[in-house]
């Protein structure tokens, strides 16, 4: 079933955006009175018919409302550096979209080889992944921060830092947290994070963890993490 994504829904109308319109009615080639299945990433899946085909604004009449066919019973936040290689980052979130995450941060630390991200163009993979895999909750990219702002930010649930430095104590990724918990995971750059980043971490409460004995670049471990907290959840 392909799904269509709008975020401007109100009572039983829905007017979708010029870019989801034009893909609807030019490159799919459908017209009014066709029917069509969408979310508005708040958590419910609509059916509904085209009754007016504006590519720059297609209009919809809702006739059924449905809960999400994806539900999870808990939240998950994933802060990770930017990498040097944008793809490597893009393929990170399509693939923590589609096991199921709530808010990506891209935190820069000591090491982080970038400093910015392209909101437009990874907005654009999170809507695009969330419509292929199902689901009807939009994941939230914030801004980028520094790993203090990060940090003092409030936290429910378990909260871990994953890091290649042997010298702390460090339990396995999956001993770190139960079924059913809000999980914040926080994913270094390539070079690790510095020992006083760790160190910090801990102050605040964050457990460190490892993700297995081999070393994982940045993307594979944030994908690693995610999965784990999803196979916890099944």
């Amino acid at each position: 079933m392909q799904i269509f994504y709008c975020k401007d829904v109100s009572g039983d109308r829905a007017v979708f955006s010029r870019e989801e319109s034009a893909h609807c009615l030019r490159v799919l080639r459908m017209r009014r009175g066709d029917t069509l299945t969408f979310t508005d990433g708040k958590g419910h899946l609509y059916d509904g018919v085209i009754d007016t085909d504006d590519p720059k604004g297609m209009a919809v009449t809702v006739t059924s409302v449905n809960s999400d066919p994806c539900p999870r019973n808990y939240m998950l936040h994933v802060g990770i550096s930017p990498l040097k290689n944008d793809d490597r980052l893009e393929w990170f979130i399509e693939k923590a979209v589609e096991t199921g995450i709530d808010v990506i941060t891209p935190v820069i630390c000591s090491r982080s080889e970038k400093k910015r991200i392209r909101r437009e163009r990874l907005e654009g993979i999170i809507i695009s992944a969330m419509k292929q895999s199902g689901r009807c909750i939009l994941p939230k990219l914030e801004e980028p921060e520094s790993p203090e702002e990060f940090l003092r930010r409030p936290a429910k649930g378990k909260r871990v830092i994953a890091t290649c430095d042997s010298s702390f104590n460090r339990t396995a990724i999956t001993e770190a947290f139960d079924r059913g918990d809000d999980v914040t995971i926080l994913i270094g750059p390539e070079g690790d994070f510095t020992s006083r980043e760790v160190e910090t971490a801990i102050s605040a409460g964050y457990t460190p963890v490892h993700i297995g004995a081999g070393r994982l670049r940045t993307e594979t471990a944030g994908i690693a993490a995610c999965c784990s907290v999803y196979l916890a959840n099944i």
